[in-house]
């Protein structure tokens, strides 16, 4: 909406972000394409997708790479912790990954994907974007198994935690600095099973607690003479931390009028306090904002590892 834009992003970030999405989107729309199949077209038009707007001559989108690409290590930018291989053998690897996306097999689809994100990243056949472009494989793979919920098509949120973050390229560097497709890949399917594992408790456990707020929310509402449709406002705050007047007017189907009137009665009643003015505006908890719900939807939940001797 406009006046909401977020200042703190630049122009930059904002353009790579909406490609990724856009790409993202397509790739979850082919999940039901008819006579669907991969070939080395769909990959690199996916990654014009991702990488056209930063299309250079040292930097082709769409294309494979010309020449030789390191991934550096992050302690230390002169040290080479994988070499790619030479870009003369990226055609026929780019080849032998599309025959084996195309053969059929009974391979768990979790752990297929998984391995369809590995052969990518370490053909790294692209001089940019190599990372986003095989976990975007990956989601496609899964979405080609109808699982579209973004929540379980993709680790992103989950390797969007930094610590995880680390872990994945730790993983990674376990792989060895050279191409080595024959090597033992457990630790890399474990990794993977265990970010699916964990991405779905994190969506149980948020849940299982936005339920509880809002219970309990609905409960306060009806012993102090509030209107049912507050809840929601109340519950983005106690959630999220604020509401927007545009969110809460939508939330609710409410006129603009109806929605700053039940902001300004909740915060008159020191249930919410504004922040900021006019269109920028939003909303936090005010003085008199329930503590106990405050705590309930604050209180952070544990992950458990799904396997026994996993020390993540």
């Amino acid at each position: 909406m406009d006046g909401e834009r977020d200042v703190d992003v630049s122009d930059e970030n904002r353009e790579e972000t909406l490609a990724y999405q856009r790409m993202m989107t397509y790739v979850q729309s082919l999940h039901d394409a008819a006579d669907f199949e991969y070939s080395k077209g769909l990959l690199n038009a996916l990654h014009w997708m991702l990488q056209g707007h930063r299309h250079a001559r040292n930097k082709l989108a769409g294309q494979w790479r010309a020449g030789q690409v390191y991934v550096t290590d992050p302690r230390d930018p002169e040290v080479a912790a994988y070499t790619a291989p030479g870009a003369a053998d990226v055609p026929e690897l780019m080849a032998e990954l599309v025959a084996w996306l195309n053969a059929a097999d009974d391979t768990h689809p979790l752990i297929r994907a998984a391995m369809a994100h590995l052969h990518l990243v370490s053909i790294h056949p692209w001089a940019d974007g190599n990372g986003r472009m095989s976990r975007s494989l990956q989601t496609l793979l899964i979405a080609r198994e109808g699982v579209l919920a973004p929540e379980f098509s993709s680790i992103e949120a989950w390797l969007g935690r930094p610590g995880n973050t680390w872990e994945y390229y730790r993983e990674l560097q376990r792989r060895g600095p050279v191409y080595q497709p024959d090597q033992d890949v457990s630790g890399w399917v474990r990794f993977n099973l265990t970010a699916y594992h964990q991405q779905a408790q994190t969506v149980q456990r948020r849940m299982d607690k936005s339920a509880a707020v809002w219970d309990q929310l609905a409960g306060f509402a009806g012993k102090t003479g509030l209107d049912d449709r507050v809840v929601s406002a109340l519950h983005d705050v106690a959630i999220g931390g604020r509401v927007r007047r545009t969110r809460y007017e939508q939330a609710e189907g409410l006129t603009l009028q109806q929605a700053q009137r039940d902001l300004r009665d909740l915060a008159a009643a020191g249930l919410l306090a504004p922040v900021g003015r006019t269109r920028a505006r939003f909303y936090t908890e005010g003085p008199r904002f329930p503590g106990e719900i405050l705590e309930m939807a604050r209180t952070p939940f544990s992950l458990t590892a799904p396997y026994p001797d996993d020390i993540r």
